[in-house]
C-alpha cells in the first residue's frame, strides 16, 4: 500500500543568503511545485511560524508537515519524497544503517555551512 502526502503543502524554510543552500534548493524548485519555498533570511515570521531562532533556521534545512517541524535530514526526506526524480534517494535514506550515516554526513556540512555563512547573522541584528 502506497503512503498518501498529506494535503496540505508543506512548508519548507531553506537559507537562501548560502550559495550552496541556494543552488540546491533552486534546483529542486524545478521539480515540484507542491512544497512552500520560504527563505528564512531576515524572516521574523519564518520564526515564529517555527518556533525557531534565526541561527537555528540558518543552521539546517527545516520543514512543516502536519503542524510538525523536522529538520536537517528529516526535512530532507520530506523533500526527496515528493520529488518524483529524488524518490530513489528517499528510499535509499530511509534505510536504518544508510539514514544514520546521512544523518551524520549533513550534521558535518550544515555546520562548516552555518560557520561560513554565520556572519549573516551579525547583519541581521543591524
Amino acid at each position: 500500500m502506497k503512503k498518501k502526502h498529506s494535503e496540505k503543502t508543506p512548508k519548507v524554510y531553506f537559507n537562501n543568503s548560502c550559495s550552496v543552500c541556494r543552488m540546491e534548493i533552486n534546483h529542486y524548485k524545478k521539480f515540484n511545485e507542491k512544497l512552500g519555498w520560504i527563505d528564512v533570511t531576515n524572516n521574523k515570521e519564518a520564526q515564529k511560524e517555527t518556533a525557531k531562532s534565526s541561527a537555528e533556521l540558518i543552521r539546517r534545512l527545516h520543514v512543516e508537515q502536519d503542524g510538525k517541524i523536522y529538520q536537517g535530514i528529516d526535512a530532507f526526506l520530506i523533500v526527496w519524497s515528493r520529488l518524483p526524480k529524488y524518490r530513489w534517494l528517499y528510499k535509499l535514506v530511509k534505510t536504518p544503517g544508510i539514514y544514520h550515516a546521512s544523518y551524520v554526513a549533513y550534521e558535518c556540512l550544515a555546520y562548516i555551512l552555518f560557520i561560513k555563512n554565520k556572519g549573516q547573522l551579525a547583519n541581521e541584528k543591524s
